[in-house]
C-alpha cells in the first residue's frame, strides 16, 4: 500500500498509446466473410436512407483518362472481367449527406451510430475499407476527408477540407479506395448474387448498380408490393420466451419483385449447371418418390461461350413474399443497461422480424429459370430461392446476410446483435444472448404463423372442393388432391429444421419456438384433409383399403420429411392406427363387397380380433345398390356345405341376416364362425319362410297360398326328415299346425283336417279332403311319414262324427256320452282336448233362441266346462246345470259322469263365483244360500281361501246401529260391544259358522280406532266411560308408538266442556294436594276406563317436570294459585329439592322465563325504612348476594335471590350469577408513602402466617386460582399510599352502574408474577380487608369464611393459635426471613405437580368470579364474562388536594406465562397437598354452552357431537399448503397420530376415488401416475372408509385421503376437512383387507375419524378433546358393533 502511494506521489501521468494500424488489422482479421467491405458500405447506405448505390471498379488506364479530363473516353471496350486488373474501387450512395456529427464519428474507431433503428452497432464497419486500401477518401456535400498513415508509421491521421464548388451540388456520398495492390474485380456473378440477396432486406435501398470502367455490368432493383395484414392464429402465444420481453403486435406480408439486369459477360464468370442437379429437381417437381436430393455438382466451363454483345444486359426477375412481424420490446432496466454497454446504443422499443417465403408455384418457376439465357450458369437469384434440400444457404440477415444459416427454407432478417465481424449472431455473451434468443423465439413464432397461414389455404381449397358436391363424405378430385399434397409437401420441406451453421443453437431454438409458441398441436394434411397431428394416424396400407374417413399421414410425408415428423413433441406424435380408430371410421360409412373382404381379412390377422368381434360387427355396414345396407351385427348365418347339401332353395326368400355367398366363399368356415356366425341350416330356413311378414309379402312364396311352393317346401323337408331330430320335429309341428299348407282335393288345408289317400272308404261319403300332389309325387315312404308327423290323419276323428250327429239331432246328450265312453280308449290326447272345447251340451230349462251360430228355435249349446251337474243345490244357486234328460237318471259316480268331469263339467262353483253370488246376487235367498254353502264347504272345497283376495267385496252378513247389511271383511267384527262405537258386527245367525276363518276380526285394527278417536272423540263422561272400557279390552294390541299418539290426542272430556289429551289430565285416585288440584285437571271414569287412560299416559299425580312446565307456561297464574309470595317460595323450594329430576330441556325453558322471585330494596317516598319489592324476573336478571359490601352499595338497583341456601343453589342452576361476578373493581392509589415500617411488619406477618392458613381445611375452600411464591423480596411487596379508592361497576345485560367507596387493602399480580399489597396510610391496617384481598388473589373470590379464618390467623398471637390447635411450630423464627428448609421454601422450589393453565382473570382481584368445579368435560368452567381480561384499577383522578395518583397495572393471563412465573411451584405444592386427586385444566368450551351442573346433560353432549359432525367440510383447493404451528400426540416413535394444525408438506390434488379426493405430498415419486399405480390400494381403503363414514353420517366428499413418503401424521383436521394417511393403511391393514379381513382396519379408522371429529370442537390435545372423543365414540359404538358383526 505504501509503495503504491509513493508512486502516485512522485510519478507523472503518461498517455496510453494504441498501435492503430495493428488495432485495425486485428479487427479486420475477424472479418472473414466474403464481400465484407461492400456489406458494411451497403448497410451504412441503407442506414443513411439511400435509395440508390453505385459500385465502380476502375483500372489505371481508365483513371488516367478520367484524370486527363477526356470528354469522350473510349468506353466501347469492356475489360475481361476475369483478368482485368483494377487499381481503385469507388462506392457511392444518394442517401443523407454527412453531418458534422458524422464527420466527427468517422474519425473515431468503435463509435457506432447511436440510433436505435440503425443496424450498425460497434463503430468499426467503415474501417473495413482498410482491408484493401491505406488511403481511403470520403466526400459528401462539398466536403472531403482523406485518411493516411503519417510517415508510413502506425498512427492514422485524417485531413478534412472543402471540395471545389460546383454549379450543381453533388448528391452523392462517395468512398474512393485506391487499392493497396492492383488486382481483378471480385467474381462478377457471385458478387451480383450477393447484391441481389443483400438488397432484399434493406429498408430504404431500391437499386444497386455495378460498373467496370464506366460500363454497367449489372443492376439490381427492388420493387416492394402492397403491405397486407395477416391474421394471427388465436392459439399462438404472442410473447417471447422465456422472459416475455418481446410481444408480437401484428403480422404483415408484402410481395417483393427483384429485377436483375446482368451483362452477358458476367455469366461467363459463373459455374455450369450439373445434369444431376437438374434431374433431381425435376424429380422433385414431378412427384413424391424421391426421399432426398443430391447437392449440385458444379464445374467450370472450359471455354467462354458468349452470344452477342458482352455488354448487352439480360433482364430477369424473381417474386418473393416477405412476412413481417411487428414486435414491441419491453426490457427491464438491467437488460437495457447491459445492452447499452455492449452495443453503445439503446435497444429499440419496436422492431420487425422478416421471413422470405417462397410458395410452391414461385419455387417451381425459379427452378425452371435457374439458368440464364445461355443455359450454362445458375440464376442470379440462386441465393434467394427456397432451400428445400437442407443445403443450408438460407441466412440470418442483419441488414445483409451473415454467415449464420437459419436451418429452414427461407432467409430471415431482424434486429439481431451480431458478433463484431457480423458473420453470426452472438449467443455467447450473457446479456446479448438473452436478446438474440428472445428474438429467435419471434422467428419460430413467425415460421409457425406462416405455416398455419399457408396450410389454411390448402385446407380451404380442400374443403371448398369437397363441400361443393354437397355430400359430407365427398373427397376432392384426385388431380386436386395430388396438387394440394404437393403444396403441403413443399410447405413441410420449407419448414423442416435442418442443422444450422456455424451455431447449431439457432435452428434448435427456432424449432423449439415453432412447436412451443402454440397451445395447439401442429396441423398436417392427411388423407382426410387438414387435421391436428394427434388426430392423424400412421399410414397402414391394409387399413387404407377400407377406411375412408380416418385421417392418415401419407407415406410420402414420412419419406420426404421425416425430420419434422420426428421433431413433433411427444404429446403431439403421430400415433398408430388403433382398434378404436378403425371402429369409429367404420361407423361412418358403408363398405362395398371388396372393402368388406379386405376389412375381414385385416381383422383376422389381428391377435386381439376375436376379443372385439362384437365391436367390429356393430360398426361395419355392407352397402347395397339394390337394397338397404346390411349391418354386420345383424348377420347370423352364412351359406355352407350343409346348406347346399340340404337343397335349400337359394332362389327363394332368404333372411336379411344371411350374408352373401359371394363374400363368404372367400373365407373358410372356421374363419366365418370366428365372427359368431352359424351355417344356415334347414331349421333356420324353415323358421324364416314361415314368418308372417315373409309370407304376406310374396304370394309366390307363401306355402299357405301357393300350391307349388307348398309342395316344394314339403318335398325339401321330407328329404331331410328324421323323427329323431327333436328340435326339427317340434319346429315343424308348431309351424304347420292350423295352417292351410297341405295340398288336398279341397285345395290347401290344415294338416289336422287332411287325410292320407289310404283312409278307410267307409267315410268317403263324408267328402273329406284327401292329400293330392300335383307334381306327381307319391305320398309314400318319407313323405308319408312326414305328413303323418305334422298331423295328417289316417282315420276320421270322433269330433267329425259328433258334428254329424249334432246336425241330425237324433241323439241325446246321454246317448252321445254313452257312445264316447265306449270309444274313449281310442281317443288321442289331442282329440280329447278338442272334445273339451266342443259345444255340444244344452242347459237344463233353456229355451230356443237366435244367436251367433244358432239357428232359429235351436237351444244354445255349451262346452262341458260351462255347466254343473243336475243337483238341487246348484239349482238353488241358480247355476246352469247340464240337460241330462227326463229318462236318464244322473248318477254322480257313473262312467258317464266321470267322462263329463274329464271333459270339464264343474263339480262345484269356483271360490270367486260363490263369493260373487254371496255378494251381488239379486235374490236374498241366493245370497244366503251362497254364504251358507261357502261356510259349509270352506275346509273341504275351498281350502285355498285367502281373505286378502276378497277384502274389497261386501259379502259378510252384518248388522250395525243402522240395520242389516253386507259388509267387507275389514268393516265387520265379531265382538258385539263394537256396535256401540259405530262399527258393524256379524249377524247372530252366523256366529256359529267359521266366520273367523273367513277373515272376520275380533276387534277393529288399532289404526282404525285411533282414527275414530281423532275424528269423533267421546263428548261426555258416560260415552267416554263406555268407550274407554271397550278400548281397554284390546289395549295389548296397541303399539308403544300408537299409545304415545293416543297420549297426545284430545280424547278426554272434562267438566269445562273441553277435550284434553290423557297426558294433560290426572286420575283422581287417592288423596290429592290441594294446590295441584287447582293447577291441574283430574278425572275419574271408573277403574277399567282409568286403566286405559293410564296406559295412554295419564298419571295419578303431576311430576316435577309437569310442575316446572306449568310454571314456565304461565308464571303469573302459578304465583296466584300458590297463594302469593310465601306459597310461591314454598313451591320453588319443592322444585329445588327435586331439581335433579327436571329434564334439561325444561331447565333451558326455565332459564329464559320470568319464573323466579327477585327482591329489591326500595326507598320509601317519606324517607322511612326501605321496603322490599318482590317481583318475578328471568334468572339472568337476578343475582345472588355473595358480596355484602357490593350488595349494600347497589341494593336499590339490583334484584337478588332470597337469602335461602336451598334456593340459592336452584337459582344458580337456572343461570343466576353471583353478584361478585358482575362487578368490575378498579382501584386507584394516591401518593405512595415510604412507610417501610408498616410495610415490613405486614409483609413479615403474611409470610409467617400464610402457610398455616393454606394448610388448614383446604378441602372446604375453592380451588387455587392464582398461585404465589412470596419469600423473595421481588416477588411480594407491601406498599403504602395516602388514599385507596375502589370504583365498582355493576353490569347486568346492557345496563352499567358505577359507584365509588374507600377500601383498606388491595392486591395485584403483574406480568412477572410479582405481587403487591397496597394499604392506605391514614389508618391502621385492617386485617379483614387484607385477608379478603389475599383470598381474591389466591382463590379468585373471597368467601366470608376464608376471609374470617385468615383474619383470625393474621391477628391472633402464635401462642393463642397453638392453644386453639394450630400447628405453629413451623412458623419461621425471624419475620420475613424463612428458615432454610422451611415449608415456604419448599413451596417455592418444589416441582412435583404439573399445573395447567388458569383463566385469564383468575389471578386478579378487580373482577371477582366464581369458578365451579365440575366432573364434565372441564374441571373449570368460567362464567360468560371470564374470557375477557379487565384492568385491575380504573383510570381517573381523585378529588381533594392529592397531587398525583397512580393506577395499579393490569393483571395478565397466567396461562401464557407459566414458564417464567416464579409463583407456579408454590401453587403446585399447595394443590398436591390440599387436593391430591384433583387437577385443574383450562378448557376451550364448544360454542354450544351449558350452565354448569354436577352432571353434564346428555342432550348437551348429543348436541355438540352433532355439531362436530356438521362442522366437517370438503377441501376445495388443489394445492394444500402447510401451516406454521404443529401440535402432535406421539403414540409411537416418529409417528404423529394427529396434526392439529394441518401441517404436512404441500399436498397436490391428484384426482378422486369415487367421491373421495386424493392428495399427495410433493416428494412422492411418479406422482402423475399415482392414481393408476395405487388404484387397487386406494379402492380397498375407500371400501373400508365408506361404511365407517356412513356410520357417522358423513358424506365421502368430506373425507380426504393423502399420501406422503415418510414421517407425518396418521390423520389431521384442517378447518373441518378430515385427511387420512393412505401410507399407514397400506402398512398396517392392506394385507389383511386383501385376504377378506377388514374388521381390524375398520376398528382403527373408526377411532381415527372420531379423534379428528373431536377436533371440530377442541383444537388442542387435552382433557376436553379426550372427553369429546369418548363422547363421539360412545354415540356410535352400538352402530359400529352391528357393522363389525357383518364384516
Amino acid at each position: 500500500m505504501q509503495d503504491r502511494e509513493e508512486v502516485w506521489r512522485t510519478g507523472n501521468d503518461e498517455p496510453v498509446e494504441v498501435n492503430q494500424r495493428a488495432l485495425i488489422d486485428k479487427v479486420l482479421a475477424r472479418y472473414a466473410g466474403e464481400f465484407t467491405l461492400f456489406r458494411e458500405l451497403l448497410q451504412n447506405s441503407d442506414d443513411a436512407r439511400s435509395s440508390k448505390v453505385e459500385i465502380h471498379f476502375e483500372t489505371a488506364e481508365h483513371l488516367d483518362r478520367r484524370a486527363q479530363r477526356e470528354e469522350n473516353p473510349d468506353t466501347s471496350i469492356l475489360p475481361d472481367l476475369k483478368c482485368a486488373c483494377v487499381t481503385q474501387w469507388m462506392f457511392r450512395n444518394n442517401g443523407d449527406t454527412f453531418t458534422e456529427q458524422d464527420w466527427m464519428r468517422l474519425q473515431k474507431i468503435a463509435e457506432g451510430n447511436p440510433g436505435p433503428e440503425k443496424i450498425g452497432a460497434f463503430g468499426v464497419g467503415f474501417y473495413s475499407l482498410f482491408s484493401v486500401t491505406d488511403r481511403p477518401f470520403v466526400s459528401s456535400q462539398g466536403h472531403g476527408m482523406q485518411f493516411h498513415w503519417r510517415d508510413n508509421k502506425d498512427q492514422l491521421y485524417v485531413r478534412r477540407g472543402n471540395l471545389p464548388s460546383r454549379e450543381i451540388p453533388n448528391p452523392w456520398t462517395t468512398f474512393e479506395m485506391p487499392l493497396r495492390e492492383a488486382g481483378p474485380i471480385p467474381p462478377a456473378l457471385d458478387f451480383l448474387r450477393f447484391l441481389a440477396s443483400s438488397i432484399t432486406f434493406m429498408v430504404n435501398l431500391r437499386e444497386v448498380g455495378v460498373f467496370v470502367n464506366g460500363h454497367c455490368i449489372g443492376r439490381i432493383k427492388k420493387f416492394p408490393g402492397t403491405v397486407q395484414g395477416v391474421g394471427i392464429p388465436g392459439e399462438l402465444r404472442l410473447s417471447s420466451r422465456p422472459l416475455s420481453i418481446m410481444n408480437v403486435k401484428e403480422i404483415q406480408c408484402h410481395p417483393i419483385t427483384i429485377e436483375a439486369e446482368v451483362a452477358h459477360a458476367v455469366y461467363a464468370t459463373g459455374t455450369q449447371i450439373s445434369t444431376s442437379q437438374t434431374v433431381s429437381e425435376s424429380c422433385n417437381r414431378e412427384g413424391f418418390a424421391s426421399s432426398s436430393q443430391p447437392l449440385p455438382q458444379l464445374r467450370t466451363p472450359t471455354s467462354t461461350q458468349q452470344h452477342g454483345d458482352p455488354k448487352l444486359l439480360h433482364r430477369t426477375t424473381v417474386d418473393l413474399t416477405v412476412f413481417t412481424a411487428e414486435v414491441k420490446v419491453e426490457l427491464n432496466n438491467k437488460i437495457s443497461t447491459e445492452l447499452l454497454r455492449c452495443t453503445k446504443k439503446q435497444a429499440p422499443s419496436r422492431l420487425t422480424y422478416n421471413l422470405i417465403y417462397t410458395g410452391k408455384d414461385e419455387y417451381d418457376r425459379s427452378v425452371a429459370d435457374q439458368t440464364d439465357h445461355t443455359g450454362i450458369c445458375d440464376s442470379i437469384f440462386q441465393g434467394l430461392r427456397a432451400d428445400l434440400n437442407g443445403s443450408i444457404h438460407t441466412r440470418i440477415f442483419i441488414g445483409h446476410a451473415t454467415g449464420q444459416t437459419t436451418g429452414v427454407g427461407g432467409h430471415m432478417a431482424s434486429y439481431f446483435i451480431p458478433t463484431v465481424e457480423r458473420e453470426s449472431i452472438d449467443l455467447i455473451d450473457r446479456n446479448i444472448s438473452v436478446w438474440n434468443k428472445e428474438l429467435l423465439y419471434i422467428g419460430g413464432f413467425l415460421c409457425r404463423a406462416v405455416y398455419e397461414l399457408e396450410l389454411s389455404k390448402i385446407r380451404e381449397a380442400w374443403e371448398g372442393a369437397a363441400g361443393s358436391n354437397g355430400a359430407p363424405d365427398f373427397q376432392p378430385p384426385a388431380e386436386l388432391q395430388d396438387a394440394l399434397h404437393q403444396q403441403f409437401l413443399h410447405l413441410l420441406k420449407f419448414f423442416t429444421f435442418h442443422r444450422s451453421t456455424p451455431s447449431t443453437k439457432v435452428a434448435r431454438l427456432l424449432e423449439d419456438a415453432f412447436h412451443g409458441c402454440s397451445t395447439a398441436p401442429l396441423r398436417l394434411l392427411s388423407s382426410a384433409g387438414v387435421r391436428l397431428a394427434p388426430e392423424i394416424k400412421e399410414c397402414d396400407v391394409d387399413c387404407a383399403r377400407f377406411l375412408k374417413y380416418l385421417p392418415m399421414l401419407p407415406h410420402y410425408v414420412i419419406q420426404e420429411c421425416p425430420r419434422i415428423i420426428e421433431a413433433l413433441p411427444d404429446q403431439h406424435k403421430i400415433s398408430r392406427i388403433t382398434l378404436s380408430d378403425v371402429l369409429q371410421d367404420l361407423h361412418k360409412h358403408a363398405l362395398t363387397q371388396e372393402e368388406l373382404v379386405a376389412c375381414l381379412r385385416w381383422w383376422l390377422t389381428r391377435k386381439d380380433g376375436l376379443a372385439h368381434n362384437a365391436d367390429l360387427l356393430s360398426a361395419t355396414t355392407l352397402g347395397s345398390a339394390t337394397g338397404p345396407p346390411l349391418q354386420l351385427s345383424s348377420v347370423k348365418y352364412f351359406v355352407g356345405s350343409e346348406s347346399i347339401k340340404a337343397h335349400i332353395p337359394l332362389d327363394g326368400p332368404l333372411p336379411a341376416s344371411l350374408i352373401s355367398r359371394d363374400i363368404t366363399m372367400k373365407f373358410t368356415p372356421v374363419d366365418l364362425m370366428s365372427f359368431g356366425w352359424q351355417e344356415f341350416t334347414i331349421t333356420d330356413w324353415l323358421q324364416h319362410i314361415s314368418q308372417p311378414e315373409i309370407m304376406i309379402s310374396d304370394l309366390k312364396h307363401d306355402f299357405t297360398r301357393s300350391i307349388e311352393w307348398a309342395e316344394r317346401v314339403l318335398s325339401v323337408l321330407s328329404g331331410v326328415w328324421s323323427p329323431q331330430s327333436e328340435k326339427l320335429y317340434t319346429l315343424v309341428k308348431s309351424i304347420f299346425r292350423s295352417k292351410n299348407c297341405v295340398p288336398t282335393s279341397h285345395g290347401l288345408c290344415f294338416p289336422e283336417v287332411s287325410f292320407l289317400s289310404s283312409t278307410n272308404t267307409l267315410f268317403r261319403d263324408l267328402d273329406l279332403p284327401i292329400v293330392l300332389l300335383t307334381a306327381g309325387l307319391e305320398t309314400k315312404g318319407d313323405l308319408e311319414g312326414f305328413l303323418s308327423s305334422i298331423g295328417v290323419r289316417k282315420h276320421v276323428p270322433p269330433q267329425l262324427l259328433l258334428d254329424k250327429m249334432v246336425e241330425t239331432g237324433n241323439w241325446s246328450i246321454s246317448d252321445l256320452i254313452s257312445y264316447l265312453v265306449q270309444e274313449q280308449n281310442t281317443l288321442t290326447p289331442d282329440e280329447f282336448s278338442r272334445l273339451k272345447s266342443f259345444k255340444a251340451f244344452t242347459e237344463e230349462g233353456a229355451q230356443g233362441d237366435v244367436g251367433v251360430g244358432v239357428g232359429v228355435g235351436e237351444r244354445p249349446r255349451h262346452c262341458a266346462r260351462d255347466l254343473y251337474p243336475p243337483l238341487d243345490i246348484f239349482r238353488q244357486l241358480q247355476l246352469p246345470v247340464i240337460d241330462w234328460g227326463e229318462k236318464a237318471r244322473w248318477r254322480n259316480e257313473s262312467d258317464q259322469a266321470e267322462l263329463l268331469y274329464r271333459l270339464g263339467l264343474r263339480r262345484y262353483p269356483p271360490l270367486e263365483e260363490i263369493v260373487r253370488l254371496a255378494s251381488t246376487a239379486s235374490d236374498a235367498t241366493v245370497r244366503a244360500a251362497a254364504f251358507k254353502y261357502l261356510c259349509d264347504n270352506l275346509r273341504s272345497k275351498y281350502s285355498d281361501y285367502n281373505p286378502d283376495n276378497f277384502r274389497d267385496i261386501p259379502f259378510i252378513p252384518a248388522e250395525s246401529e243402522d240395520g242389516i247389511c253386507l259388509a267387507k271383511l275389514g268393516d265387520v267384527f265379531l265382538g258385539t260391544r263394537w256396535k256401540a262405537l259405530g262399527f258393524s258386527v256379524i249377524q247372530d245367525s252366523y256366529r256359529k259358522d267359521p266366520v273367523a276363518e273367513l277373515g272376520v276380526q275380533q276387534h277393529p285394527p288399532t289404526p282404525m280406532l285411533i282414527r275414530l278417536l281423532e275424528t269423533t272423540p267421546p263428548t261426555n263422561e258416560e260415552t267416554a266411560r263406555q268407550w274407554f272400557e271397550t278400548l281397554f279390552d284390546c289395549i295389548s294390541s296397541f303399539s308403544q308408538r300408537e299409545l304415545t299418539k293416543l297420549s297426545e290426542l284430545p280424547i278426554v272430556p272434562t267438566r269445562s266442556s273441553t277435550q284434553l289429551a290423557p297426558t294433560q289430565c290426572y286420575l283422581s285416585e287417592g288423596a290429592k294436594d290441594e294446590f295441584h288440584t287447582k293447577l291441574f285437571v283430574f278425572v275419574d271414569f271408573g277403574p277399567i276406563a282409568n286403566r286405559f287412560l293410564k296406559a295412554c299416559g295419564s298419571k295419578s299425580e303431576p311430576s316435577v317436570k309437569d310442575i316446572a312446565e306449568s310454571l314456565v307456561g304461565d308464571p303469573e297464574r302459578f304465583y296466584d294459585l300458590a297463594g302469593g309470595h310465601e306459597g310461591f317460595l314454598a313451591e320453588l323450594r319443592d322444585l329445588a329439592t327435586r331439581s335433579r329430576r327436571i329434564p334439561n330441556l325444561t331447565l333451558s325453558k326455565m332459564m329464559s322465563k320470568p319464573i323466579l322471585v327477585g327482591i329489591r330494596r326500595k326507598k320509601t317516598t317519606d324517607g322511612g325504612e326501605c321496603e322490599y319489592e318482590r317481583v318475578l324476573r328471568e334468572p339472568g336478571e337476578i343475582v345472588i348476594a355473595d358480596d355484602m359490601n357490593s350488595y349494600r352499595l347497589f341494593e336499590d338497583t339490583i334484584y337478588v335471590a332470597p337469602q335461602d341456601s336451598g334456593l340459592e343453589g336452584f337459582y344458580t342452576l337456572l343461570g343466576c350469577r353471583r353478584l361478585s361476578t358482575v362487578i368490575e373493581e378498579k382501584y386507584k392509589v394516591s401518593n405512595e408513602l415510604q412507610d417501610t415500617k408498616t410495610s415490613n411488619e405486614v409483609r413479615s406477618l403474611i409470610l409467617e402466617r400464610l402457610p398455616l392458613f393454606l394448610r388448614e381445611d383446604t378441602h372446604t375452600r375453592p380451588q387455587l386460582q392464582a398461585p404465589v411464591s412470596l419469600p423473595s423480596d421481588e416477588n411480594f411487596k407491601v406498599k403504602v399510599c395516602e388514599k385507596l379508592l375502589v370504583s365498582k361497576t355493576l353490569t347486568i345485560g346492557n345496563n352499567q352502574t358505577t359507584r365509588t367507596q374507600d377500601v383498606w387493602a388491595a392486591t395485584r399480580c403483574d406480568e412477572e408474577g410479582q405481587i403487591e399489597l397496597w394499604l392506605p396510610g391514614n389508618t391502621l391496617p385492617d386485617m379483614y380487608e387484607i385477608a379478603s384481598s389475599l383470598c381474591r388473589l389466591l382463590f379468585g373470590m373471597a368467601k366470608v369464611g376464608d376471609a374470617l379464618l385468615l383474619t383470625t390467623i393474621l391477628s391472633t398471637p402464635p401462642e393463642v393459635l397453638k392453644r386453639r390447635g394450630y400447628n405453629v411450630d413451623k412458623i419461621p423464627k425471624q419475620c420475613g426471613q424463612p428458615l432454610e428448609g422451611s415449608e415456604l421454601t419448599e413451596e417455592v422450589t418444589g416441582n412435583r405437580c404439573v399445573l395447567p393453565a388458569v383463566t385469564p382473570t383468575s389471578a386478579t382481584n378487580h373482577v371477582s368470579e366464581q369458578s365451579v368445579v365440575t366432573n364434565g368435560p372441564s374441571d373449570v368452567v368460567a362464567s360468560a364474562e371470564s374470557s375477557t381480561i379487565r384492568p385491575m384499577l380504573g383510570s381517573g383522578t381523585t378529588s381533594g388536594n392529592t397531587p398525583s395518583s397512580t393506577l395499579l397495572p393490569h393483571s395478565i393471563d397466567q396461562a401464557s406465562n407459566n414458564a417464567r412465573n416464579p409463583i407456579q411451584n408454590f401453587t403446585r405444592r399447595l394443590i398436591s397437598r390440599g387436593r391430591t386427586s384433583e387437577t385443574t385444566r383450562n378448557a376451550t368450551f364448544p360454542p354450544h354452552s351449558w350452565t354448569p351442573r354436577q352432571v353434564i346433560p346428555q342432550s348437551y353432549i348429543r348436541a355438540n357431537v352433532s355439531k362436530a359432525l356438521k362442522a366437517c367440510n370438503s377441501e376445495g383447493v388443489k394445492l394444500l399448503h402447510h401451516r406454521n404451528k404443529v401440535e402432535e400426540i406421539r403414540d409411537f416413535p416418529n409417528v404423529g397420530y394427529c396434526d392439529v394444525s394441518g401441517q404436512v408438506e404441500k399436498l397436490q390434488r391428484r384426482g378422486k376415488m369415487g367421491h373421495v379426493k386424493v392428495f399427495t405430498a410433493e416428494d412422492v415419486p411418479d406422482a402423475d401416475t399415482f392414481m393408476t399405480s395405487m388404484h387397487d390400494i386406494l379402492a380397498r381403503f375407500v371400501d373400508v372408509l365408506t361404511p365407517v363414514a356412513e356410520l357417522y353420517g358423513l358424506s365421502l366428499t368430506l373425507v380426504h385421503v393423502f399420501y406422503d413418503v415418510a414421517g407425518g401424521p396418521i390423520a389431521f383436521n384442517r378447518d373441518g376437512s378430515i385427511f387420512l394417511n393412505l401410507r399407514y393403511f397400506e402398512a398396517w391393514h392392506d394385507q389383511d383387507v386383501q385376504k377378506g379381513d377388514s374388521q381390524q382396519a375398520q376398528i382403527s379408522w373408526f377411532f381415527a375419524l372420531a379423534h379428528e371429529l373431536a377436533h371440530n370442537l377442541i383444537k388442542q390435545h387435552n382433557s376436553e378433546h379426550e372427553f369429546w372423543f369418548s363422547a363421539i365414540c360412545e354415540a356410535h359404538v352400538l352402530a359400529f358393533s352391528r357393522l363389525s358383526k357383518h364384516t
